[in-house]
């Protein structure tokens, strides 16, 4: 009797979950099939729920899954996956990681959003392991980057690649790629993975590496959640530096920001050790306050003769560097500093400089979610054989001319051959190439003047014949994403068939699904 009993709010959970959905027309419909009833504690339909999987640090998109899994284990994702594999007619499942997917990415509307909070909440202790003979970190797909970064920093350690936020999530970022100033010697962080786990779109939980079930690795990479959720992965590690040296190079001129970029990789490009060798350049508009720049750590007293060189000349492009070093090597450090500077191949407008511990430098962007806000990004990816057209046509005409971007404006290169081809991510077909991010801040009712720019900017390029890809892709037709993927499309499609046949994961991409 007790066995018995026992099944009864199990039963009461798939009933409740079917009559919720059928008795609230116009805002979700109901699944197809009910869901396995051992995830009935971990299955949300409340509207709060349902309200927090709907939107996503863009906040332009705005979707309502039919129920919201928190999951305890790897198991329920597992279970998840298969109850929509083996029902009739099959229902969208996202992997949410921390929500800052900017054009919907990681919503299913009508379906089932994994937030993988669920998972990082109740396994937090367990699912970060650390091993230093052989050196690697396995990190459960759902933990965030900081907290990576500090339980390795406890063992003197560190991955070796880094995105600018960290408040972002292992899966997360391994779908999509994820760049900073380090990826120009150590490539993205894509390229830094020894192993994963997936659960694939028929439910099966699969370890996969280069030597091991590589089609599923290398689909994973920069796949875009198409072909499984990440919930495990094996990292690299390299020694975690007490201290950085960081300077910001401010120039009027274009050609020697970029001349000055590519003198900077290319001499630390290959340089033996695993300490951070660190560059990004970035653009400081007539659009605000100074300290709403990225980077603010010019003296007072400058700010006004900044300003005026701002006003003069539209835009000052920025070139921040840094340097990881011991305390022994602090001189040596300061010293190659100076030499590049000497070096520059031309004089700067401003120099700066300031002395950073190692986790200050690594948390030094920080983002605060505003519910009033919306951040219609645009990221691309641009061939350095065009980047002169670019500036002129995109910064100096679109952008310059239309004075309506609020927020960071990124600029920096990176090597192709940082990059593993046999990955998802699609990337310029040139040895160096750029990476422009507009990272733009509105109101919530007046995101679409920036989508409009972004629009703009998209077909500049395409009229000018610049072969932009764009890096957290968002296209609206096939046509587009088989013109993003360009000859990588046909073995995206098979491992699509391959993985996920019948279309289940990450639907809000839109890339199979239009969701």
């Amino acid at each position: 009797m007790a066995c018995r009993n026992s099944l009864i709010p199990r039963v009461i959970f798939v009933s409740l979950f079917i009559t919720l959905f059928t008795s609230t027309p116009g805002k979700t419909e109901p699944l197809a099939c009910p869901l396995p009833p051992e995830l009935a504690d971990r299955v949300h339909v409340d509207p709060a729920a349902i309200e927090s999987a709907s939107t996503d640090y863009g906040n332009t998109v705005h979707n309502k899954p039919a129920a919201v899994l928190y999951p305890s284990s790897v198991q329920d994702i597992s279970s998840l996956i298969e109850a929509s594999f083996t029902c009739s007619t099959p229902f969208g499942i996202s992997a949410r990681g921390n929500g800052h997917s900017t054009h919907g990415q990681d919503m299913a509307n009508n379906g089932v959003v994994v937030d993988m909070k669920g998972l990082r909440e109740q396994k937090k202790r367990d699912r970060i392991f650390i091993s230093k003979r052989p050196l690697f970190a396995d990190v459960g797909g759902e933990q965030l980057w900081i907290d990576v970064l500090n339980a390795t920093v406890k063992e003197g350690l560190a991955p070796v690649s880094w995105t600018d936020f960290l408040e972002l999530s292992v899966g997360g970022t391994l779908s999509n790629a994820g760049i900073s100033g380090q990826t120009f010697r150590f490539g993205p962080q894509i390229s830094n993975v020894y192993e994963l786990d997936v659960v694939t779109g028929k439910g099966e939980l699969v370890t996969c590496s280069a030597n091991n079930n590589s089609e599923l690795f290398y689909g994973v990479l920069g796949g875009l959640g198409q072909f499984g959720i990440i919930t495990r992965a094996r990292i690299a590690l390299g020694l975690a530096f007490k201290r950085v040296l960081w300077a910001q190079i401010l120039y009027s001129n274009f050609s020697a920001f970029t001349i000055d970029q590519e003198h900077f990789i290319a001499s630390h490009g290959r340089r033996p050790g695993n300490d951070i060798s660190y560059l990004e350049g970035g653009l400081v508009l007539d659009n605000g306050t100074p300290n709403t720049w990225r980077t603010f750590f010019f003296p007072p007293a400058d700010l006004p003769k900044i300003s005026s060189l701002v006003k003069q000349h539209g835009i000052i492009y920025s070139l921040e560097i840094a340097r990881s070093y011991e305390d022994l090597t602090e001189k040596t450090v300061e010293k190659e500093m100076k030499q590049f500077i000497k070096g520059l191949s031309s004089v700067p407008e401003y120099i700066y400089q300031k002395n950073v511990s190692f986790e200050e430098f690594l948390t030094r962007v920080q983002i605060q979610v505003q519910k009033n806000e919306s951040h219609p990004w645009l990221n691309l990816f641009i061939p350095k054989s065009v980047i002169s057209d670019f500036d002129s046509g995109v910064f100096r005409d679109i952008v310059l001319k239309r004075n309506i971007t609020t927020g960071p404006v990124l600029f920096y290169p990176m090597f192709r051959n940082k990059w593993d081809d046999r990955m998802s991510a699609a990337i310029p077909d040139e040895d160096i190439f750029y990476t422009a991010g507009l990272l733009y801040t509105s109101g919530i009712n007046d995101w679409q003047v920036y989508e409009d720019q972004n629009k703009a900017i998209l077909e500049f390029c395409d009229k000018a014949g610049i072969n932009v890809k764009q890096y957290l892709p968002n296209h609206a037709t096939k046509n587009e994403w088989i013109k993003h993927f360009g000859s990588k499309w046909t073995d995206f499609e098979q491992r699509k068939a391959l993985f996920d046949p019948k279309m289940i994961l990450s639907p809000g991409q839109r890339i199979f699904n239009n969701n």
